[in-house]
């Protein structure tokens, strides 16, 4: 029990420390008044003194910001670095990665980086050793190549590459029981290892070409060497674990998606630092396929994608993303509107000649998203065999006007022409792409301009290429490859009209005279450039008085990446997977790097 004493003395302390509180209180509050609020009244004498050294403070710790941000940015700077994997998107399926049967634009990717070849194209697109030493060695009669192989190159399983392996690839494309797709052109040619790193190539004519086809990719013997011809094509070697000698080697495959139209698949390689051009600086390659191109654009979106390959345009949804770069890479091929030369209106020279005077090429190349090379005859501006002064005819419509009218054609009340109650009409056939539905459009526009009527069929890219198989069509837009060699003989030759030809690659199907073909095959069997010259003289005569096509534009593969790839150059290419050309050499990573370091 608490006393009645000790409660009272309780309250009374406690009363006393209010009272001592509270007057603590007061005593602090007059002091802070008398000694802030009336001596603040003072500062307003001063106040643009106070003030001026305040916003000068400011000033100088302002300039001091930004000067360690400029000597910072002056002393380090953003360099590439190796390291990183690259991811890879393209339109397409995977099959077959063996270079032998590569033919879609996936599994082509895939061979390029996995496999090394004879030669390859480098940054000029000049044709250079890759696997080979030096360059070929030919023979007096032109009919004798002799490649002198590198030594030290090794398999990725660490088996050394020989002559034997090359003498093993060629045997095979030329089996007709493995079945290769690049057969036909191999029919004939005698492959000869003389020893371990000497292999020789016998021609029964002299091929001016040749050394252009030595850029397949290599296969293994050690490997496949036991394998039956017949069952070639579907080894497993092809799909699950690729042997190769190029700059990346195979690392694992995954399958994604639940059907036919949404699978994809993603083929991881890993860098082969045993590359005999040096350890490449990227870690690893990633081939990501879609079936669709919206699918690869939306995962491009969401940053799973370094790169896009294979589009005809810049979707629309990137065009101002600034960390979006666009390479235009040129390729070694031709735009043409081919006219099929043997039916319908347009055998006639005439009528031909007309449609050239009445394009205006040089509007459609301003129009495209990338600057292009006009074409004007069979060969490219950059080839040696191009002579300007057999040039198509140049844009000229009331000349073509006046040659239709001398040739018959009549301008009926609904503005097209007519001869003998039949319409100077026919159907241009292209494929349903961006920028084909585009350079048509504007073909038809010119064309009705001087009387013709023209029907644009769009088809797309597996209906077209039957089109092409059946040569089912009137005029036909469409884009060939050339490469860097002028032959041009698959094109233009009449035996490449024949319905037994094995490509059937002459779209006009040309054959205007005995003097164009065999001008054709004197060009292509001359080792001598300026011989060939002369030689292909009389074919361009001939191309040009005839008009079987309308020559357009040396189109761009356009190729998509999130930010630079480091060693990447817009330069000019035979196919798309040019494109790899140095990619040893390509980087996407960066780091801070002091000035004096780089120096």
């Amino acid at each position: 029990m608490v006393s009645r004493a000790f409660k009272l003395r309780f309250r009374r302390r406690l009363r006393l420390r209010k009272r001592q509180v509270e007057a603590f209180g007061q005593q602090a509050e007059e002091q802070f008044d008398r000694n802030f609020f009336r001596r603040l009244e003072r500062l307003r004498g001063v106040r643009r003194f106070v003030g001026g050294w305040l916003i000068l403070m400011v000033l100088l710790f302002t300039c001091m910001v930004v000067q360690l941000r400029a000597l910072s940015g002056y002393y380090q700077v953003l360099q590439p670095t190796q390291g990183g994997t690259y991811t890879e998107g393209i339109v397409g399926s995977f099959t077959n990665a063996n270079p032998i049967y590569a033919t879609g634009a996936f599994d082509q990717a895939a061979a390029k980086l996995l496999f090394s070849s004879l030669y390859k194209y480098n940054e000029k697109n000049e044709l250079v050793g890759d696997l080979a030493a030096g360059p070929l060695e030919v023979n007096e009669a032109g009919t004798a190549y002799t490649v002198h192989l590198r030594k030290g190159v090794t398999w990725h399983d660490g088996r050394s590459l020989t002559a034997d392996d090359v003498l093993f690839t060629y045997q095979v494309i030329q089996n007709p029981d493995a079945q290769s797709p690049l057969n036909s052109s191999w029919q004939g040619i005698k492959i000869t290892a003389v020893d371990k790193y000497t292999v020789t190539f016998t021609l029964p004519n002299v091929l001016a070409s040749f050394p252009y086809s030595l850029t397949t990719g290599i296969i293994p013997k050690h490997v496949l060497g036991a394998v039956p011809m017949a069952t070639m094509r579907s080894q497993a070697f092809n799909t699950r674990n690729p042997i190769g000698s190029g700059p990346f080697k195979w690392g694992a495959i995954e399958v994604l998606g639940d059907s036919a139209q949404t699978r994809q698949e993603q083929i991881a390689l890993q860098r082969n630092t045993d590359y005999y051009l040096g350890d490449p600086k990227l870690s690893g390659v990633v081939l990501h396929s879609f079936r669709s191109k919206d699918d690869m654009i939306a995962s491009f979106q969401h940053h799973e994608l370094n790169a896009m390959a294979g589009l005809d345009s810049m979707p629309a949804t990137l065009q101002r993303d600034d960390s979006v770069r666009k390479y235009n890479l040129p390729l070694t091929a031709s735009v043409m509107t081919f006219f099929r030369t043997t039916t319908g209106v347009l055998g006639s020279q005439q009528v031909r000649q007309a449609l050239v005077r009445g394009a205006d090429t040089q509007s459609i190349i301003k129009s495209l998203r990338y600057a292009a090379t006009p074409v004007t005859e069979p060969f490219l501006q950059r080839q040696f065999a191009f002579d300007p002064a057999y040039a198509q005819f140049g844009y000229d419509p009331v000349a073509a006007g006046s040659q239709l009218l001398a040739d018959g054609w009549i301008t009926g009340k609904d503005g097209f022409r007519y001869k003998d109650g039949k319409p100077l009409a026919f159907q241009l056939y292209a494929e349903n792409t961006s920028e084909y539905t585009h350079v048509a459009d504007m073909l038809a526009k010119q064309w009705k301009a001087i009387g013709v009527k023209v029907d644009i069929v769009l088809q797309q890219s597996a209906d077209l290429q039957s089109t092409l198989a059946t040569h089912s069509y009137d005029a036909l837009l469409y884009g060939i490859s050339i490469g860097a060699d002028p032959d041009v003989y698959a094109y233009w030759d009449s035996a490449q009209a024949d319905m037994r030809a094995q490509n059937r690659l002459n779209f006009s199907e040309y054959s205007s005279s005995k003097i164009s073909d065999v001008a054709l095959e004197a060009g292509r069997t001359r080792l001598d450039p300026a011989l060939r010259i002369v030689k292909y003289r009389p074919f361009l005569q001939a191309w040009q008085a005839d008009a079987p096509a309308l020559g357009l534009y040396q189109p761009s593969y356009l190729y998509i990446t999130r930010g630079p790839v480091y060693g990447l150059e817009e330069h000019y290419i035979n196919n798309a997977t040019d494109r790899y050309s140095n990619v040893q050499n390509w980087m996407v990573r960066q780091v801070l790097t002091s000035q004096a370091d780089i120096k």
